[in-house]
């Protein structure tokens, strides 16, 4: 049997998902597919925010750059996810300086936080319409969670002079999420949320307009390493000096070396009605962004005309469901009862990268091919900063790649070929876990 085909399994070729994004985002181009015989200092697969931001930041820099999307610009995870913009890693920093030592989770602190400055930054510079909102809140479902997050927000203001978080009581938590599963949690006001597809719409344009040829409907068949990069299509070659994949959950199995380290699972989100200000207000009422406890986590916030964007359920198969706002709502109507039966506009799935550390797979794959991906649905602001990275590793200034590349990145036991089976069995046993 053919592996899946990741791109297609669940879209039309060239076509945005149905989403609450997609209905509410203006695109830029389209862009034209490649052709031909093309040449370039800089080329990278993958148009979402890692290779959209090294894109703009390589053109920045004087090289030239050609960037190939097989879809559209935004079409995968970057143009679907629930638009947390989260600060630190995905581990947390106690996890992190038992794996690494201090220094280097210091170091990895540090980088986190300039990944939501700098998104911060574009958003200003190249995106306002994505409208961010400061504000986190991480909501414990479990009541004998509260002392940790409590010991770890402490921990962030005193040893690492971080004052933007705080922890919050059971009676502070209902008062700014209108749901009784919560026992407490934290709130973080350095990250924030946003509209991720208007997000990488920005980027695209910002490319653009630096000099970036971007090349949509244009899937990589083939490439070849040496002295240039060789990138092949149906109907185009390229000649690069450097080379960046930049594909994340939608890689498929085009780099093995990737795609043993980097799972593809899918994840739902749901967008009710709008909704009137009382209840909006009733249920986030500061108009954060909340992700809670769970393992297959639950993630939410309310868009700008008052909907709420519910992220949840799990998948053990690479094919989205039939009835995504049915998966979508069991959990939502958990959380909320208040919004049992409300009118569910739009609900879609989408692909991203997970590792088995849960932290972002760096790497050089030869002296100038580049891999940044596997954020682990912590990516708007890590890729970001990732593309950046790569960027400057393109312009002989590796050592902020570097310190991202020396990340222990074990493969997946069994690499590609057992991926599936293993990620249904590892779902089924943390959901469990979850309700138990």
């Amino acid at each position: 049997m053919a592996p899946l085909d990741l791109l297609t399994a669940n879209d039309r070729p060239g076509q945005y998902p149905r989403s609450y994004y997609a209905a509410t985002a203006e695109p830029p181009g389209p862009y034209p597919a490649a052709e031909g015989e093309i040449s370039c200092d800089f080329c990278i697969i993958g148009g979402g925010f890692t290779g959209l931001s090294a894109a703009l930041h390589a053109a920045e820099a004087g090289l030239s750059v050609v960037l190939l999307e097989a879809q559209r610009v935004g079409f995968g995870a970057s143009g679907r996810n629930g638009g947390q913009v989260h600060g630190g890693q995905r581990l947390d920093q106690d996890a992190l300086e038992r794996m690494l030592g201090r220094v280097r989770a210091r170091a990895l602190w540090d980088l986190a936080l300039e990944s939501v400055d700098l998104t911060r930054k574009l958003v200003a510079r190249h995106a306002p319409d994505s409208g961010y909102v400061p504000g986190i809140i991480e909501a414990d479902h479990r009541a004998r969670f509260v002392p940790h997050s409590h010991a770890y927000a402490s921990k962030l203001r005193d040893e690492y002079g971080y004052e933007q978080i705080r922890p919050l009581s059971r009676e502070e938590m209902r008062e700014l999420v209108g749901s009784p599963a919560y026992f407490g949690g934290t709130l973080d006001m350095g990250g924030g949320h946003l509209h991720p597809l208007r997000y990488a719409f920005g980027l695209a344009r910002a490319a653009c307009a630096a000099g970036v040829r971007i090349y949509e409907t244009s899937r990589v068949t083939g490439v070849k390493s040496g002295a240039k990069a060789l990138i092949t299509g149906d109907k185009f070659h390229v000649t690069a000096g450097h080379l960046l994949w930049a594909c994340n959950g939608y890689l498929g199995r085009a780099e093995p070396r990737i795609a043993a380290r980097v799972m593809p699972i899918n994840n739902f989100i749901a967008a009710t009605e709008p909704l009137d200000e009382v209840t909006a207000r009733g249920l986030i009422r500061d108009n954060h962004a909340v992700a809670d406890s769970k393992f297959v986590i639950n993630y939410f916030r309310l868009s700008e005309d008052r909907r709420m964007l519910f992220g949840g359920g799990e998948s053990y198969g690479y094919r989205f469901p039939r009835d995504i706002a049915a998966k979508v709502r069991k959990p939502m109507e958990e959380i909320f009862p208040q919004l049992r039966g409300v009118r569910i506009d739009y609900a879609w799935g989408g692909t991203l990268g997970i590792t088995l550390k849960r932290l972002p797979f760096f790497a050089r794959l030869a002296p100038n091919v580049l891999t940044a991906s596997g954020y682990s649905g912590h990516g708007v602001a890590l890729a970001t900063l990732g593309g950046k990275l790569a960027a400057e590793a393109a312009v002989g200034q590796a050592g902020r790649f570097d310190i991202m590349a020396e990340l222990p990145a074990p493969p997946f036991p069994g690499a590609a070929a057992l991926r599936a089976p293993l990620l249904a069995l590892a779902m089924v046993w943390y959901s469990l876990r979850d309700r138990l």
